[in-house]
């Protein structure tokens, strides 16, 4: 049940390219494919250039 309340806002702010943990912007980095991106807080993301969208980097991408 708690999943289903969090899960959309966490869409909501990777959506406006903003972290799920602390709610900084997240930067916008130029280049091909997928880039890895590092928030302050320390959780990483991925950054799609060509649709410029940004999701949670999965555990094979962190290592």
């Amino acid at each position: 049940m708690f999943k289903n309340i969090i899960a959309p806002v966490q869409a909501w702010l990777l959506l406006q390219g903003k972290c799920v943990g602390c709610g900084k912007k997240l930067p916008q980095k130029s280049g091909k494919g997928m880039i890895r991106i590092s928030c302050s807080c320390g959780r990483i993301y991925m950054y799609d250039c060509e649709a410029k969208r940004y999701r949670r980097a999965t555990i094979d991408e962190i290592k």
